[in-house]
């Protein structure tokens, strides 16, 4: 069991840095006596995509914001490319997210006044790094977002829609195309094609790994539909990480 805990937790060996490592880190829930994580050790490489599965209420979604920095361990570390995130102060925690990471969040968390473009766009607005990057790859960020929804099958008119009126798959591909813009060296994907039909999880799935390649970027992704599981560089459960307490 140890062994196989090992195996999942870290890549092999490569010389390659890690976008991610975690160090005996233990949470608790509010009000709850038992943590619901207790990890020894995780690790995720650069440039690495791993599938992560685990039941609901397994903690995964959990461990996504330990490592964005929305929730802060009670003990232990979180580092993302060298920074320990657990030591930065709450600003510095969300200017580093914005630069650093895109995150694809299973309510999605998108401005429901605002138009399909602009909610792609927020990263871009409130991160310099973001916006740049955009730029760099596409001409502007503007192109970069309406590059990532039309491959993505949200085409130009429907870039002025408030979100609040599109469908959930609709709302989850706007979420996806928020978190790819600018190229984050990091994305964290937490349920992305539970709202998707066979075709458009297809289609997603392609574009998200083929962006996270071209931008070296890790990813992380979250999922029950274990069939996309072979198209990762790695698999892990919470099983294998997660070393929880019980009460007896």
């Amino acid at each position: 069991m140890v062994g196989d805990m090992q195996k999942a937790a870290a890549p092999d060996a490569n010389g390659a840095g890690q976008a991610v490592e975690l160090e005996n880190v233990v949470y608790s829930w509010p009000g709850q006596k038992q943590p619901i994580l207790r990890i020894p050790r995780f690790s995720l490489g650069q440039g690495e995509t791993l599938f992560l599965s685990g039941p609901s209420g397994g903690g995964k979604s959990t461990l996504i914001s330990l490592v964005a920095g929305i929730l802060q361990p009670a003990s232990g570390s979180v580092s993302v490319n060298g920074v320990r995130v657990d030591r930065l102060p709450g600003s510095k925690r969300d200017a580093f997210r914005g630069d650093a990471m895109g995150l694809i969040f299973q309510q999605f968390n998108l401005i429901p006044h605002l138009c399909m473009l602009d909610n792609v766009l927020l990263p871009c607005r409130f991160s310099s790094a973001r916006s740049a990057r955009a730029a760099a790859r596409d001409g502007s960020p503007e192109k970069s977002a309406q590059r990532l929804l039309q491959r993505l099958g949200l085409g130009q008119d429907m870039w002025g829609n408030p979100v609040g009126r599109l469908s959930v798959g609709q709302q989850q591909r706007v979420a996806a195309a928020r978190a790819l813009v600018g190229a984050p060296p990091l994305i964290m994907a937490d349920e992305p094609t539970s709202a998707l039909d066979a075709d458009r999880r297809a289609d997603f799935l392609h574009l998200l790994l083929r962006e996270c390649a071209d931008a070296g970027s890790s990813l992380l992704f979250v999922s029950h539909d274990t069939t996309l599981a072979d198209a990762f560089a790695r698999r892990a459960s919470m099983a294998q990480i997660n070393m929880p307490c019980h009460e007896e």
